[in-house]
């Protein structure tokens, strides 16, 4: 698309909201942060032209220098085949996309060039350790079931495990010994479900090869961040996969991510899928990687973990370019986002065929 209209089109307004997004429970701990609460708050900024068109998006940072933008034409600052242009505007990264797709009348994934499916095996990444808390009578293994069970309820077939109990809420043996019961009696409970397990870094290689021997029979999907992305741990759990569990993926690039060092590990087949967060890295940025991470090989599952949004943001990028494996599902069960426009059923997510992002505020 050439973006012929959007030259028509001024910033006559930018307004920052505070939006609120509801989980369906009190979410818990990881194996690096306490207790995640009901659900967050996000900043979000709503771009109005002088045409009365409209686009909003998540959008980090102070007000600084947005006011400068407004007056500008929208061509000035995006290019439907690249995103943003203009590095004073990349605070409104998510909503120029939203605004510039709804100018042209298409969703974001056909101005991308619409090179993916508009399907997506989409997991549930809402299983914490809630056998945990509360601190003074928890509730132990039946609750992580219940988790599941609940969700499962909601549409989704998979499921990530967060792992590493013993890196500062259990004693280590302790907190193993948990980490591999949950493991094994969700898998016991969903034995045709995609098992998948992210330790948040809380391992040594040495524990987490003795967690994965004991759970190298549970078929695991993937293993996301199981410890800081060294390439000699790395090669050592390639090594063993290989022999114990050679179809389990290896995921990471979540937490402080050195892209071109990720590159280098997925050029030599030790990470398999890359996680950046949709939001941290920004969607115009993910559109310059994308081709590079395709032509290695190596898949990408944006990480979007805690606003809803987020996973339809994925689920555009993965529609609109390809190589996006799969989306990390965030259950929600009310809040100022509308996104009812996506659909959940026995654990795919439908991208709809509508302008935008296809998400609105409530009060819109």
């Amino acid at each position: 698309m050439d973006g012929g209209e959007l030259a028509a089109h001024r910033i006559a307004r930018i307004e920052t909201r505070t939006v609120t997004s509801h989980y369906p429970r009190i979410v818990g701990k990881n194996a690096r942060r306490g207790v995640h609460g009901p659900g967050p708050q996000s900043q979000v900024r709503i771009i109005t032209t002088d045409r009365g068109a409209v686009g909003w998006g998540l959008s980090a940072g102070p007000d600084g220098a947005l006011p400068a933008l407004v007056g500008r034409r929208i061509n000035d600052l995006f290019e439907p085949a690249v995103g943003v242009i203009d590095t004073a505007a990349l605070p409104l990264d998510f909503p120029l996309h939203d605004l510039a797709a709804r100018i042209l009348g298409v969703p974001v994934y056909r101005m991308l060039g619409a090179a993916g499916p508009t399907s997506f095996p989409c997991y549930d990444g809402a299983i914490y350790m809630d056998d945990i808390l509360p601190e003074d009578a928890p509730r132990g293994c039946d609750v992580i079931l219940e988790n599941c069970a609940a969700d499962w309820a909601l549409g989704y077939r998979a499921f990530k495990l967060k792992i590493g109990r013993g890196h500062q809420w259990m004693p280590p043996e302790e907190g193993l010994r948990r980490d591999i019961a949950v493991t094994r009696l969700v898998r016991e409970r969903y034995p045709a479900s995609l098992l998948l397990v992210d330790g948040n870094d809380g391992f040594t290689c040495d524990q987490f090869l003795r967690y994965l021997d004991a759970v190298a029979d549970c078929s695991l999907y993937w293993i996301e961040e199981p410890f800081p992305e060294a390439r000699q741990d790395l090669q050592r759990l390639r090594e063993f996969l290989a022999a114990r569990s050679p179809q389990t993926l290896l995921a990471d690039g979540e937490a402080s991510p050195d892209i071109p060092h990720l590159i280098a590990l997925a050029r030599e087949g030790l990470v398999d899928v890359l996680l950046m967060d949709i939001v941290g890295l920004g969607f115009t940025a993910w559109r310059r990687w994308m081709p590079t991470f395709a032509e290695i090989g190596v898949r990408t599952a944006p990480h979007t973990w805690g606003v809803p949004v987020k996973t339809f943001y994925a689920a555009q990028l993965g529609a609109g370019l390809g190589n996006v494996l799969i989306l990390e599902g965030i259950p929600c069960v009310a809040g100022d986002l509308d996104g009812s426009a996506y659909h959940l059923a026995e654990g795919v997510l439908h991208v709809p065929d509508a302008p935008g992002f296809a998400v609105t505020l409530r009060d819109q």
